[in-house]
């Protein structure tokens, strides 16, 4: 047996065990994202009349072109529980499962505000146009975050995605990257003709889709974000000693040859916070002859300072 293979922990091969704690977490965060998401419908989209992307929008805008007195989480269940179940049966059981209860609480959630008394922001109330730009700014903070924490948790946030999973199990060599795009492109363009062929309720889908992705992308890049500089210098000894005194981060050294001189050199690198990228800059120009580049990481794990 080879150094490398008895290194190796005997639980790394060992398959991680699904228990009663895992099962009321999961479940926890699924009631959580889909009553954070259902805030931001009740209070803010449907009292707007502009909609969100992918299969909610279109269970939207059917609801808002059907004019039925059923209530809008119906429509949602209607549009999004069957992808679910499809997903249960062929991709993932327990992922499935807890889709459908995040669309439950989601859908539910937006009856549970009207039934406790609480109103909704209607910007057409003031007589202000423009205030609906702030209906679809906190639609996509408040959605977006919803949906980070189903993505951070599961990988999976609604029916775009079920359906991305379907049809990638289908035909495993599609790019499925280009099913979301159909989706929030059908939206917003259908949108036109469902809210009375406005400009507005498309401008305002459109807002509230651009606003929700940036937040999921930045919650998902990670909170814990920092900077890693890769510094070439002929004072390695002295310029790490001063990185780890003033900055307080470790530091690491490896040997490099440049291929124009062909000398050898050191790189040391080093993974500060942001707000230590201007004290960084100061303590390698004092050392004359270094080469220094860095680059944004999003997410810093294990023994790291803040």
């Amino acid at each position: 047996m080879s150094s490398t293979e008895q290194s190796l922990p005997k639980s790394s091969t060992k398959k991680e065990e699904y228990t009663i704690k895992n099962c009321i977490v999961d479940i926890l965060v699924a009631v959580i994202a889909g009553l954070i998401v259902s805030v931001a419908y009740y209070f803010f989209q449907n009292s707007n009349n502009f909609a969100p992307g992918g299969v909610g929008g279109l269970a939207t805008m059917t609801y808002h072109f059907a004019k039925v007195d059923i209530p809008w989480a119906y429509f949602m269940m209607a549009f999004n529980i069957p992808i679910f179940i499809l997903v249960t049966i062929f991709v993932n059981k327990k992922l499935g499962i807890f889709l459908i209860i995040y669309m439950l609480v989601q859908s539910f959630g937006t009856m549970l505000w009207e039934a406790v008394g609480f109103k909704p922001y209607c910007a057409s109330v003031n007589g202000q146009d423009f205030e609906i730009v702030f209906a679809c700014i906190a639609t996509g903070v408040i959605s977006g975050f919803g949906f980070s924490v189903m993505l951070r948790h599961f990988g999976a946030s609604g029916g775009t995605y079920a359906i991305s999973a379907l049809i990638k199990r289908a035909n495993p060599a599609l790019n499925i990257a280009y099913v979301s795009f159909l989706m929030d492109s059908s939206v917003v363009g259908i949108a036109f003709f469902v809210y009375g062929m406005k400009v507005t309720p498309v401008i305002c889908t459109l807002i509230n889709l651009f606003i929700a992705n940036v937040v999921v992308d930045n919650l998902l890049s990670g909170l814990k974000v920092g900077y890693k500089f890769e510094i070439v210098t002929d004072n390695p000894e002295e310029l790490s000693a001063e990185l780890i005194e003033k900055l307080h981060h470790g530091v690491t050294e490896v040997r490099v040859e440049g291929m124009y001189s062909h000398t050898e050199k050191f790189m040391v690198i080093c993974i500060i916070r942001k707000k230590q990228i201007g004290e960084m800059m100061k303590i390698i120009k004092r050392y004359p002859g270094s080469f220094a580049n860095y680059s944004k990481v999003n997410e810093v794990f294990g023994r790291f300072r803040k």
